[in-house]
């Protein structure tokens, strides 16, 4: 799977991660429906830190389609509402 990273880049991920990954997007998706900001914020640093460590960057001449995009670490709440809602940026 290829994980782009608003301002970043792409990352491609493998299956065990993705899950790891879908769990965190979750716990977003019920943050951000109780207006927990803080909260929020961290499990979204939390996301972003796992996709650098764990995923494999992709060169910028490598041009790939993005299978999720995921927000920069400084997303509002407010804007935050728009995109974790539902079941998230993963599909359970």
């Amino acid at each position: 799977m290829i994980i782009r990273i608003i301002g970043e880049g792409q990352f491609r991920v493998r299956g065990a991660l993705c899950d790891e990954l879908n769990q965190i997007d979750n716990r977003i998706v019920g943050l951000v429906a109780e207006g927990k900001a803080e909260e929020f914020r961290k499990e979204l640093v939390k996301l972003i830190a796992s996709i650098r460590e764990n995923g494999e960057p992709l060169k910028a001449e490598e041009i790939v389609e993005s299978d999720i995009i995921v927000p920069p670490e400084d997303l509002s709440l407010e804007e935050a509402r728009d995109v974790f809602t539902g079941s998230g940026i993963f599909e359970d």
